[in-house]
């Protein structure tokens, strides 16, 4: 199940570095496509419940890496949808929010990379 919710999580940042070029050429001006965004959301969502369940039970010394991995995915989760509230709400992008969304999720994949492949 752990790797299931790498494998998962791994093509959720890739889907977002494409949401991320698609935003940077526009500059802002044009949303991306939203069905690649739903199907990013929709991703990063399982994707974070399969590292949940997968975290379940675990007592060894390294899970504490899944579960800090678990949380920042779960921040970055919180962030992406405050961003979706402001882009329906106000319709335009918040910058900022896309930042802290990105940092926040790709610290949270090579966190769960360094557990992957190390614990």
């Amino acid at each position: 199940m752990l790797l299931a919710a790498f494998v998962i999580l791994a093509v959720v940042v890739l889907l977002g570095s494409v949401l991320a070029v698609l935003h940077s050429q526009t500059e802002g001006r044009a949303a991306p496509p939203w069905p690649l965004a739903v199907l990013h959301g929709l991703l990063a969502i399982g994707g974070l419940a399969c590292l949940v369940l997968a975290l379940r039970g675990l007592d060894k010394g390294t899970a504490s890496f899944g579960i800090g991995a678990a949380a920042l995915i779960a921040l970055a989760a919180l962030v992406g949808l405050s961003f979706l509230a402001t882009r329906v709400l106000k319709g335009g992008h918040a910058g900022i929010l896309i930042g802290i969304h990105a940092t926040l999720a790709v610290s949270g994949f090579v966190v769960l990379a360094a557990y992957v492949f190390v614990g």
